[in-house]
């Protein structure tokens, strides 16, 4: 496959999520992965509905550019065989628990032996050290514990559970590949290889980026509803009369008054800059009565030429119809293995 990374091999062992979209991402430009997968164990990505031939379309979606080799780590030979294959490969991702592929064998230290330039990468939610490293847990955990989920949601109903892994996808694979693609940089100076230690707690508590800040220097402890960008502002989202959404970000003097003057506020125009909760809530008030007047298709034709930072809530389905992401490839048709086509999620990274 071309791309920027054709030059690498990445030899895969990990299961589930952030490990397979890790390797999927190195896959999209252009590396070569081989997948190991053990015939005996269940992958939860591999056996979830909905399915689209004979695996779930998730799993599909994750081998995408992918060559697979089944392979059962605790039979006889198999450490004689992974010792083999890692002499030929640039680069290993795992996602089990610490010390698991040191039992089986095939940790770090045995196979940098064998290719003293190897890139290792470890995906774990706790990370190698500390006293949660050999803690079970899931997307959900980590941003508890994170300190994410305590600034999100409403007030009166707590934090949500989010549509999407947050602490898997962007804490776990995209660390993983910028950790992975920061050790290729490094061997290249150097000529050495590198253990990368990605927790997905870590990344999901680096990701408060100004919440953390906020805190930590300012000493403004985080709540849901509290500051300008999880709902203390007129920056949120509003329900029109179908009882569909509008996102409405215009925060800058601009944005505001563009948005003010659409909806026949601009009487109120002084309340956009105030930081006074009192004075933000009456602007979200009124604007909240304004767009439940209409639909949201009302909605999409008023602001479809007015650029203040407005854009509707939509569907995946209508998304993947969009025609900022229709011009942008975002969805594309990849032969799932037999012949037969299915509709992706599209690589977000261009490189020409």
């Amino acid at each position: 496959m071309s791309g920027p990374l054709s030059h690498l091999k990445v030899l895969d062992f990990s299961t589930l999520l952030p490990g397979p979209y890790a390797t999927m991402m190195l896959a999209d430009m252009g590396a070569e992965v081989l997948r190991v997968e053990a015939p005996d164990r269940v992958d939860l990505a591999k056996v979830m509905p909905p399915f689209d031939g004979k695996f779930s379309t998730t799993y599909s979606y994750l081998s995408r550019g992918k060559q697979t080799l089944q392979l059962n780590l605790k039979a006889e030979g198999s450490v004689e065989k992974v010792k083999a294959l890692v002499r030929d490969y640039d680069i290993v991702i795992e996602q089990f628990r610490p010390g698991v592929m040191d039992r089986l064998g095939i940790g770090y230290d045995v196979l940098k032996a064998e290719n003293p330039s190897l890139i290792y990468c470890a995906i774990t939610g706790y990370g190698q050290t500390g006293p949660y490293r050999d803690r079970a847990g899931h997307d959900i955990n980590y941003l508890a514990l994170s300190g994410v989920a305590s600034h999100s949601g409403r007030q009166d109903s707590g934090p949500p559970p989010m549509g999407i892994q947050i602490a898997d996808v962007a804490g776990g694979s995209h660390h993983a590949v910028m950790g992975v693609l920061a050790a290729v940089i490094k061997r290249q100076q150097t000529g050495e290889g590198s253990f990368v230690d990605i927790s997905m707690t870590d990344a999901a508590f680096a990701m408060n980026a100004m919440a953390g800040a906020a805190c930590l220097a300012g000493g403004q402890e985080q709540r849901p509803e509290s500051n300008m960008l999880n709902g203390g502002s007129f920056y949120d989202y509003y329900q029109a009369s179908d009882g569909r959404w509008l996102s409405i970000g215009s925060l800058e003097p601009q944005f505001s008054e563009r948005l003010l003057e659409t909806l026949g506020l601009s009487e109120l125009k002084k309340l956009t800059m105030s930081q006074k909760p009192e004075h933000q809530q009456e602007l979200k008030a009124a604007i909240k009565q304004k767009i439940c007047e209409q639909p949201l298709s009302h909605w999409q034709e008023v602001f479809a030429e007015i650029d203040a930072c407005v854009e509707p809530v939509l569907t995946i389905s209508e998304a993947a119809e969009h025609p900022q992401l229709k011009a942008r490839g975002m969805v594309v048709e990849v032969d799932r293995g037999d012949g037969v086509g299915q509709r992706q999620l599209g690589r977000p990274i261009r490189i020409p």
